[in-house]
C-alpha cells in the first residue's frame, strides 16, 4: 500500500473516530440535562429503556473507537492492510468498506465458521 492510500485510510479513521466522539459527548450532555422525575410509571420505564439502549449503543461505539485506535496504530507501525492470520494483503475494497478489518475476507469467513462450530458444541 502506498503512502497516499495510507493517508486516505488515516483520514477516514480519524473522521470516523471524531464523529463517534461527538455523538458520545452529545449523549452525555443529554443524559445529564435530562434527569427529571417522571410520575407516570409507564413513561418512566419507557425513558429508562431508551437510556439503557443509548448507553449500550455508546458502549459498542467505545469498543469501535478502540478498534479505530488499533487501526491507526497499525498504520503508524506499517502493519495496516495485512491479514493478522495469513499475512496477506487485505483488499482495498474491503478496507474501504471496513477500515478496521484485521483479516482478509477469506480468513474472516474461516474464523466465523470455526467460531460457529465451537459455539454450537
Amino acid at each position: 500500500m502506498n503512502e497516499r492510500q495510507l493517508e486516505y485510510f488515516r483520514r477516514k479513521l480519524i473522521a470516523w473516530k471524531d464523529e463517534l466522539l461527538n455523538e458520545s459527548r452529545s449523549t452525555v450532555a443529554v443524559l445529564q440535562d435530562d434527569t427529571r422525575n417522571i410520575p407516570d410509571v409507564a413513561d418512566r420505564a419507557s425513558e429508562e429503556t431508551d437510556r439503557a439502549l443509548e448507553l449500550r449503543t455508546r458502549d459498542r461505539q467505545r469498543k469501535l473507537i478502540a478498534k479505530i485506535d488499533s487501526a491507526l496504530r497499525r498504520i503508524d507501525e506499517g502493519e495496516f492492510g495485512y491479514c493478522e492470520k495469513t499475512g496477506e494483503p487485505i483488499s482495498l475494497k474491503r478496507l474501504d468498506a471496513r477500515p478496521i478489518a484485521t483479516m482478509t475476507l477469506e480468513a474472516q469467513e474461516r474464523h466465523e465458521r470455526r467460531e460457529k462450530v465451537h459455539r454450537d458444541d
